[in-house]
């Protein structure tokens, strides 16, 4: 459970980021903020992956693969 918690707290911190970002390249023509606002983004979503592979690898998230359709005979 904790790790489906750090997934969704790591989502919401990416959209955060995004946000951000996109209010300092609109308003205060920051490309320093921007900038580092773009890169903490590409950390959380490294991070995220890392966190979804660790969760698949320890079985706390179970992927589940595309239906199967069975053809009609």
């Amino acid at each position: 459970m904790l790790i489906k918690i750090l997934i969704v707290i790591a989502l919401l911190a990416i959209v955060f980021s995004l946000f951000r970002s996109l209010y300092f390249l609109t308003t205060e023509k920051d490309s320093k903020k921007t900038v580092n606002n773009l890169t903490w983004r590409i950390g959380l979503s490294i991070a995220l992956f890392i966190l979804l592979i660790v969760g698949i690898y320890t079985g706390a998230i179970e992927p589940h693969g595309l239906p199967t359709v069975e053809a009609n005979q």
